[in-house]
């Protein structure tokens, strides 16, 4: 089968295409063929050697993608041949065939598209448990969400939205608020901009009942937009690390710091099937739209790491074997 690898951790240019063994499946695993792939900021840190990486050289990236169940192990029982099927976190999936856990493998809906869920699964699951577990989402709660015209952001806003909340979004240049304001932030600043006092003067001299916070070096700048008894979730670190928070702030202001992880939520099965099938309903309603994303050939790879790393992408970049 043909697959993207690299042997030595660096830059886009030590990805490439080889050819390799197809996996067999053990005795609760399933093959799948892959029809698309999504392609996650992880996938850059594990090529420059920055975060966890399953395997041994060559090395395959890729954990989230969707495809045809080809085979099955002999244990595997409610799952067979000809399936249409996705995953969140399954390994070496850029490749042809992957070979799957079965408690991690979720079926697709017909009208759901394998793009689409390459797309939707990794970063609309996290917008689902962010919007739910870590903090939950209450109608007339005002939310901030950084880097709003990312993938999890676009996402983050329309499901805030669904639940009855308002969206004040946070991004990098005027054209990505205009994305944050087409997904449905009802206000949208950039970070060059005072935007802490701007947050004041759109929400009645307040801050937000919840921000959303993914950048890091801004961890603060959140503390200060948030009202007092509000809530902080801090769940990634894309513009730099965070500073560390003095305890006793938490306790004069009674806010809230709390940190999420999809994988400490998506525990069995049955959780990535009820989860994903909340949002394949909201697709399916049309309540939540995907944008397209853009689509590079596996073989290139490189082209499309390099493309994500240039932050000219808005919506998901999807690798198509």
């Amino acid at each position: 089968m043909r697959a993207l690898v690299f042997n030595q951790f660096g830059g886009p240019e030590v990805l490439t295409s080889a050819e390799l063994e197809k996996p067999v499946p053990g005795p609760n695993e399933v093959i799948i063929s892959i029809k698309a792939v999504g392609l996650n900021f992880a996938d850059v840190y594990r090529r420059k050697g920055n975060y966890h990486l399953e395997g041994e050289p060559p090395y395959i990236l890729g954990y989230e993608g969707a495809g045809i169940v080809e085979e099955t192990g002999s244990e595997v029982r409610g799952i067979k041949p000809g399936d249409r099927v996705g995953f969140a976190d399954v390994p070496h999936s850029n490749a042809e065939f992957t070979a799957a856990p079965v408690e991690k493998v979720i079926p697709l809906p017909d009208e759901i598209s394998f793009e689409t869920a390459a797309s939707v699964l990794l970063q609309g699951l996290t917008s689902h448990y962010l919007t739910s577990d870590s903090y939950k989402i209450k109608a007339g709660d005002t939310a901030i969400v950084h880097a709003a015209a990312g993938g999890v952001g676009q996402l983050l806003v329309q499901i805030i939205r669904l639940l009855g909340g308002r969206v004040i979004a946070l991004v990098s240049t005027h054209e990505k608020a205009n994305i944050a304001k087409a997904a449905g932030a009802e206000e949208a600043f950039v970070y060059t901009e005072d935007w802490k006092q701007k947050v004041l003067e759109v929400n009645a001299g307040k801050g937000a009942d919840v921000v959303y916070e993914s950048v890091g070096s801004t961890l603060m700048d959140s503390f200060d937009a948030t009202r007092i008894g509000g809530t902080v979730v801090f769940y990634g670190m894309a513009g730099g690390d965070p500073v560390h928070i003095d305890p006793r702030m938490l306790m004069d202001t009674s806010k809230t710091l709390t940190g999420g992880d999809l994988w400490n939520v998506l525990t069995s099965r049955e959780e990535r099937i009820s989860r994903s099938s909340k949002l394949f309903g909201w697709i399916k309603e049309g309540s939540l739209r995907i944008a397209e994303p853009a689509r590079f050939a596996l073989e290139d790879g490189a082209k499309a790491h390099r493309y994500l790393e240039s932050r000219k992408s808005t919506g998901k970049i999807v690798l198509i074997p």
